[in-house]
């Protein structure tokens, strides 16, 4: 059997200790060997810091390209390990250890300069909660790196030399992403393949792979120029990754273009929108004695823009009381003397549901939809709780203890069971995503759950992103909104405290938008859904196959390079 020689200062699989070898620079330039080779620590930095940067990819600097440096050196930092125990002939498990750390610490240099706005919530009422703050800041990141730190490890157990691992790298990459929204209630936020997706020409693929398959293809083409790097291989060996990524890349450029160019999108008709964004300050919010005040910033900011006349659907955005709408008779004499006939007031409000005696009522975060004479007619409750915000996990006993949720909300906020479409006159079907329902692609309708029959219809989702001032969360956070419209092919309205609130086409083109920071009103045409789209039919399917493909490719390339050695 054949041994290839230990680069330079290739960790074992502890990682920190150097073995003895040939010069670096006789298989790869200088570049290539600072990065794969060297003290263990050194290259946990190099890891940390190319995750950091990489989250500039990301809304609202979206420099995508970004990620063709930083997930080379990612792949290289790889390739070091496994050098290292090819090396040695060590078993391939040998290298899980020491790949998971530079994962997580890529995963964490990028979900802390992703998500260190988090931080902000905990500053809203601070006297009770600025101590939480660096747990969430550093915690939260921590956890979500440790995907991360096991989809590098998995990469070891299928890496082939050659261009080969980047297919596995991708797709076991994306499928860590996956676990990633799914375990502990999922949390999928700033996915890899938003990166890609802030180009509007780029997200229309998401109609068809969806947000998992844009991750497969950003983490396949954006690692594919570390080929360059390959001295063993002549010139042509070396540019038939990056030229084949380029040809994918334009081909979804061109297609996106075409679909935008191309597909019209009608209006409504008899449909005149109105989404008001209060600004008001979170401080108040939750402030029963600011009940009227509250009030009053509503009304008269609804009525700005030269009254409702003409206005069939009012939208205010979650949480928008400090108190049970439906329980403040004054509350609701206000919207009726506001409301013009035949005018619907869709809004965020806390529910109370009375249980049977001796039971605490159960309060929901809902959408409740009052006609003129305010009556309720539609409601929808929130499904997908947000932990730490709206309940605790082992509430009665972290209760004991003297903790509570940032919401405050004694005994937690209740779940509804079952996401169902909310039936507003004068609308098509709306199907309500509260705050951050709307991350959630697998939670959206498709054609296999019950909501296949409302699918022409709309996305309506509700936020109150004050949470976190002027910081790139709600910019994140409208993107990922914005891509459930164009993966399923319908209409979104957004309704936000303080933004971003926006109607966007079923293309993912804003028709208006009030930015972030601002108050005020937007008033637009609701479009009209488009034919159901492929990954609104078949969901994953698409974007699971190509998973599959790659690792496929990968693992016979791996094989191929066993059976020669």
């Amino acid at each position: 059997m054949r041994r290839d020689p230990l680069p330079a200062g290739a960790a074992g699989p502890a990682g920190d200790r150097s073995v003895a070898g040939p010069p670096a620079t006789d298989r790869r330039n200088r570049l290539a060997a600072l990065l794969r080779d060297g003290p263990y620590p050194r290259r946990a930095l190099i890891a940390l810091a190319a995750g950091a940067v990489s989250a500039l990819a990301l809304q609202p600097f979206n420099v995508w390209p970004l990620l063709a440096l930083t997930l080379p050196v990612l792949v290289l930092l790889l390739d070091g390990v496994r050098d290292g125990v090819r090396a040695r002939q060590a078993p391939a498990w040998a290298a899980l250890r020491p790949a998971f750390g530079l994962g997580w610490c890529f995963g964490m240099g990028y979900f802390v300069a992703g998500l260190w706005w988090i931080g902000a919530a905990f500053l809203v009422q601070a006297d009770d909660f600025a101590w939480l703050m660096p747990f969430a800041v550093l915690g939260l990141p921590a956890y979500l790196a440790l995907y991360t730190g096991l989809g590098a490890s998995a990469c070891m157990l299928i890496w082939p030399r050659g261009p080969a691992r980047l297919l596995g790298f991708a797709a076991v990459m994306t499928l860590a992403e996956g676990l990633r929204g799914l375990l502990l209630t999922g949390f999928p936020w700033n996915n890899f393949g938003y990166a890609l997706g802030s180009d509007l020409r780029f997200a229309q693929a998401s109609a068809v792979i969806g947000i998992a398959g844009l991750c497969l293809v950003t983490l396949a083409c954006l690692s594919t120029p570390v080929a360059l790097l390959d001295t063993s291989r002549s010139w042509r060996a070396r540019l038939a990754p990056p030229l084949a990524a380029g040809l994918v890349l334009a081909a979804l450029w061109i297609g996106g273009a075409w679909r935008l160019a191309h597909v019209e999108v009608g209006t409504v008709p008899g449909v005149k929108l109105r989404i008001m964004q209060p600004d008001l300050p979170q401080d108040q919010k939750f402030r029963y004695d600011a009940r009227r005040s509250v009030m009053d910033l509503y009304v008269a900011t609804s009525e700005s823009a030269g009254g409702l006349e003409g206005v069939t659907h009012l939208f205010w955005p979650e949480s928008a009381f400090p108190f049970f709408l439906e329980r403040e008779p004054e509350a609701l004499a206000r919207l009726r003397a506001m409301l013009p006939a035949g005018a619907t007031l869709i809004t965020g409000a806390g529910r109370l549901e009375e249980r049977p005696s001796g039971q605490r009522p159960a309060v929901y975060n809902s959408l409740l939809a009052l006609d003129s004479q305010g009556r309720t007619v539609a409601t929808a409750d929130k499904v997908h709780l947000v932990p730490f915000g709206e309940y605790l996990p082992f509430q009665e006993t972290l209760e004991a203890l003297g903790l509570q949720q940032l919401t405050r909300v004694r005994g937690g906020f209740s779940a509804a069971d079952t996401r169902k479409p909310m039936e507003i006159p004068g609308l098509p079907p709306a199907l309500p995503l509260i705050c951050y329902e709307a991350i959630f692609p697998t939670e959206i309708v498709s054609a296999r759950n019950s909501y296949d029959v409302h699918r022409r219809g709309l996305l309506l989702n509700v936020s109150n992103d004050a949470w976190f001032g002027e910081t790139p969360g709600p910019f994140q956070h409208f993107e990922q909104a914005r891509m459930r419209a164009i993966e399923q092919g319908l209409p979104l309205i957004r309704a936000t405290n303080n933004g971003i609130s926006a109607i966007v086409d079923p293309l993912g083109r804003v028709v208006a938008m009030l930015p972030l920071g601002a108050r005020g009103v937007l008033d637009g045409a609701l479009p009209q859904a488009l034919a159901p789209t492929i990954y609104a039919n078949i969901g994953n399917s698409v974007s699971n196959s190509l998973l599959v493909l790659f690792l496929l490719l990968a693992f016979a390339s791996q094989r191929g390079y066993t059976r020669r050695d």
